[in-house]
């Protein structure tokens, strides 16, 4: 296979190498957010600047940490996710955004997924569709304590991403939010045998707004990230404690 980096040994799109990588990755889509979820970190410095993906290193307890961007959806998310893990990323915790869908969810709100329903495409170029996209258990786990111990209103549950066609079957189905990268990272982290999870600040709930209901908005992601963080500390520690760091 032709070396596009001409013997840099930096991946081609995030433009990082494995001395650039922490073994724990938080993933947010949007680049401007990297310097504020940085800021959780310690000593956290840019190591990479490259196209959608700019991504900082720093510590945790000791233990590195990295924040890589992904852009806007599956493609650009699986990307993020392949080159990280060949530099050695073990463990990914996608944090952002989605509209809720169920009136009970609220602006502000956190859901953390359980589930994703595949209907865009890059997850069907690594396994077929009746293959469930899920997250990791161990990781889905430390993002519920940490929202519980933070005092966070949260919901767990399936996340989706379509456009209108399926919306009414999907509320059926008790679908909490709609979101566009969990189902290709999930699959993608099944398929590379690393662990991924998900959380996501509620902004709003078109659902509420249609039925006339309170529908505030929210758009500060502070707690989502400082939940994203805690449960990366639950992580490491229970990872150190198995001798699996």
């Amino acid at each position: 296979m032709v070396d596009y980096t001409e013997g840099s040994g930096r991946q081609y799109h995030t433009g990082v190498g494995p001395q650039d990588i922490g073994k724990y990755v938080i993933l947010p889509g949007d680049p401007k957010r990297c310097a504020k979820i940085a800021e959780f970190l310690t000593d956290a410095k840019q190591v990479a600047d490259n196209r959608e993906f700019t991504t900082y290193t720093g510590t945790l307890d000791g233990v590195r940490v990295s924040v890589t961007s992904t852009g806007i959806g599956g493609p650009s998310a699986a990307i993020a996710i392949e080159e990280l893990s060949k530099c050695g990323a073990h463990t990914f915790l996608r944090v952002g955004t989605c509209g809720g869908m169920q009136e009970n969810i609220l602006g502000g709100d956190l859901v953390i997924a359980d589930g994703a329903i595949r209907m865009e495409g890059t997850s069907r170029e690594y396994a077929p569709v009746e293959y469930p996209a899920v997250p990791d258990f161990t990781v889905t786990t430390a993002l519920v304590q940490a929202a519980k111990k933070r005092g966070i209103r949260h919901h767990v549950g399936v996340v989706r991403y379509e456009l209108t066609q399926k919306w009414q079957a999907w509320l059926r189905m008790g679908c909490l939010a709609s979101e566009m990268e969990s189902a290709a990272l999930f699959i993608a982290g099944s398929f590379l045998h690393v662990r991924v999870g998900a959380c996501f600040l509620v902004l709003a709930n078109q659902e509420r707004e249609k039925r006339g209901l309170p529908n505030v908005q929210v758009h500060d992601t502070t707690q989502a990230i400082a939940t994203t963080v805690d449960a990366i500390r639950l992580l490491i520690q229970e990872d150190k404690d198995a001798d699996r760091l």
